[in-house]
């Protein structure tokens, strides 16, 4: 089990994180691009603070080790705390098949 690591360690987003706050962004400024610089900025800020009190976030185990998970509106941030900071995993809307989505993923990384 990965341990709690010390405040304002760094935070890491996986390709796959980074590839989501994208498309994030890409849907949202549709409609308004102003709105979507403001979400992604305001889930980066609740990425960040992940880094203050990891292991206090709901545990997913059932969908993959070591992985936790926030809400941030209706999108869902799954992240693993490591020994050296915290690794965003995902950043998915609530409404998405989450299990697939991340088993997709990880079967990508096992490539």
């Amino acid at each position: 089990m990965p341990l709690n690591p010390p405040p304002n360690l760094p935070l890491q987003f996986a390709p796959a994180a980074q590839t989501d706050l994208e498309s994030i962004a890409d849907f949202i400024a549709q409609d308004t691009a102003a709105h979507a610089v403001r979400f992604i900025s305001a889930l980066r800020v609740q990425c960040q603070r992940l880094t203050k009190a990891s292991m206090a976030y709901v545990a997913r185990p059932e969908l993959g080790e070591g992985l936790r998970s926030c809400a941030h509106g209706r999108y869902v941030i799954f992240f693993r705390p490591t020994a050296d900071g915290v690794r965003v995993e995902r950043i998915l809307h609530s409404a998405r098949d989450i299990q697939t989505e991340i088993n997709q993923n990880d079967d990508e990384n096992d490539r």
